[in-house]
């Protein structure tokens, strides 16, 4: 599939050059898709034209403009077992689509990227869309404990078996649509193949690079809400067998969303929990001694810290609640012994230390004690079973 819109003049030349390579070096039986969303120049009747003069091309026409829907369309209607898309500027070398589609063909993977950032990859870009796409790229590794490295570039592949079911859930219609594609597939346990590619940037690109990073930082929110509230989760999906460490000294990850996800997701909950404690704890304080508002406060955004994290940081919505909630109050215990022994040791030190220095301190030590707690909620309370669990 070659998504277009108003390239009239970069498409006979694309398919003129896709056609002879895959006519010359390609094993596999093939098809080009010229899929037209919405042009207002000729680009359709260009299409139409080369349709008439190759045997294998194909036109697909869309009413309405984005690359996101234009490719759920065309891989929706198409009847190969591979699908495949590429950008018609052809920044891609095409040295590159055989291992793209190879690991496809044979089973070992569902869905295959390009990547200008993976090892062995060699680009040519200009420095503005190199900072972008990196940064872009790093967001994306960082807030959703992606294990790809470049969400964005225009050469995928996808088994058709396995693509159609996400389209239904992928719900991007313009250029985040490969992010969100790619976010789903991995939260859903399907295997991504990288390939380093030979990559040129296109000088006269019309793309706004800038605005589509805005944009696509807006969606990440939106999946990570979907990832959240397990409307992420795509029934239909081939399984694949989970993996079994054979060997006693084998660790495998046991992170569904990667460690990078949990400790932001952890952060951001502690944050709130923290915040909450201390703006109860100053209420409370208002009314009771130093260790009996710590405790009252420290009940209650236990309760909610634990729940939430294991709903959202580490996906234990199988987790018994009230074995969870226990073994968090065991962890809640320890916490508060720190932070209460903290506050003992500040009013041993400094009888009447004052309001603001009793807070500071109560912060430094709930800090600390955060990174234990996400130790023990992370090897402990949701530690997923290795001989059920391991992938």
């Amino acid at each position: 599939m070659i998504p277009v819109h108003d390239e009239e003049r970069a498409l006979p030349g694309c398919v003129r050059v896709l056609h002879e390579f895959l006519a010359e070096q390609f094993p596999f039986d093939w098809t080009i898709v010229v899929v037209d969303n919405a042009s207002t120049d000729d680009t359709l009747a260009v299409a139409h034209e080369l349709a008439d003069r190759f045997d294998r091309v194909r036109v697909h026409h869309l009413d309405r403009k984005g690359r996101g829907r234009a490719l759920r369309e065309s891989w929706e209607a198409s009847e190969a077992a591979v699908v495949v898309y590429m950008d018609v500027d052809l920044s891609t070398g095409l040295n590159g689509l055989l291992p793209l589609v190879a690991p496809l063909v044979n089973g070992h993977s569902d869905l295959a990227i390009g990547s200008r950032l993976a090892p062995g990859s060699r680009t040519v870009r200009g420095p503005k869309r190199e900072f972008v796409s990196r940064c872009y790229n790093a967001l994306v590794r960082l807030t959703h404990g992606a294990r790809f490295t470049d969400a964005q570039c225009g050469f995928k592949a996808a088994r058709a078996e396995v693509i159609r079911p996400l389209l239904d859930h992928v719900r991007d219609d313009s250029w985040f649509f490969d992010t969100e594609l790619l976010l789903l597939a991995e939260h859903n346990g399907l295997r991504v193949h990288e390939v380093p590619v030979d990559w040129v940037e296109v000088v006269d690109s019309r793309g706004d690079v800038l605005g589509t990073a805005r944009a696509d930082i807006r969606g990440l929110v939106r999946v990570a809400r979907a990832k959240a509230n397990g409307t992420a989760r795509v029934a239909g999906l081939p399984r694949r067998p989970r993996l079994r460490a054979t060997h006693p000294d084998a660790v495998l990850s046991r992170s569904e969303g990667g460690l990078s996800w949990q400790v932001l997701s952890f952060a951001a909950i502690g944050t709130i929990s923290t915040a909450a404690n201390l703006a109860l704890y100053g209420v409370f304080r208002t009314w009771w001694p130093v260790l009996v508002a710590n405790l009252a406060a420290l009940v209650i955004t236990t309760l909610f810290n634990t729940e939430a994290n294991r709903r959202y940081t580490f996906a234990a919505r199988d987790k018994a609640r009230g074995k969870s909630h226990v073994q968090g109050f065991v962890v809640f215990g320890l916490y508060y012994a720190f932070t209460s022994a903290a506050l003992l040791v500040l009013y041993r030190l400094a009888p009447e230390p004052g309001r603001a220095l009793e807070l500071a301190v109560l912060l430094a030590s709930s800090v600390l004690g955060t990174a234990g707690r996400f130790l023990l909620l992370r090897g402990w309370v949701f530690r997923r079973n290795d001989g059920k669990d391991q992938a």
